[in-house]
C-alpha cells in the first residue's frame, strides 16, 4: 500500500445507488448489474488507452450507509443506446491498494483487505468516504484507491 496524490479526472458511465448489505443478497444487489449494463452499452476502446473505472461517492456516512456507484471509463464519448453521466475523481491523497489474479474474486478480495485495514488497531490513516474508486489497469489486475487525510 502507497499513499499517492491524484488530479481530478471525469469518468463517464451508468450510475445507481446501493448500500452494502444489499450488495450482499444476490436478490438486492444492484452493482453486478451495473457492470453488465457497461458491458452491453459501451464498447470501451483499450487499444487507444481509455480505462475502466468503479467509483464510489455520495456516501451517507461510512462503510455501512448508503453510496452511488458508477461503472464508466476514461476515454472519449461513445456512441450508446442510453446517455452517459458523469463523474468526478476528487482530486486528494488515496491509499492504494493493488491485486493482480482473476476478476472478480480480486476484486472481493481487495475490498475485504481495506475493511480488514480500515477496522484494525494497526490502521495508520483516516478514511474520508469522499470519492474512492477501482481502476482496472488490466483483464487481472486492479488498483482500489480510498480518499485519506
Amino acid at each position: 500500500m502507497e499513499v499517492v496524490q491524484l488530479k481530478a479526472k471525469t469518468i463517464k458511465g451508468f450510475s445507481i445507488r446501493t448500500n452494502n448489505t444489499d450488495e450482499m443478497n444476490v436478490e438486492t444487489a444492484k452493482i453486478g448489474r451495473l457492470w453488465q449494463k457497461l458491458d452491453d452499452t459501451v464498447a470501451v476502446d483499450y487499444m487507444h488507452g481509455d480505462r475502466v473505472y468503479g467509483v464510489y461517492y455520495n456516501y451517507e456516512s461510512d462503510a455501512s450507509g448508503e453510496f452511488s456507484v458508477t461503472a464508466g471509463f476514461d476515454g472519449d464519448e461513445k456512441l450508446s443506446k442510453e446517455k452517459l453521466e458523469l463523474i468526478e475523481l476528487q482530486a486528494g491523497n488515496y491509499l492504494v491498494f493493488s491485486a493482480t489474479g482473476e476478476m472478480p474474486k480480486i476484486v472481493i478480495d481487495t475490498w475485504m483487505e481495506i475493511w480488514g485495514y480500515f477496522s484494525s488497531e494497526a490502521c495508520e490513516h483516516t478514511r474520508l468516504f469522499t470519492t474512492d474508486f477501482e481502476f482496472y489497469k488490466s483483464q487481472n489486475e486492479i488498483e482500489i484507491h480510498i480518499a485519506v487525510e
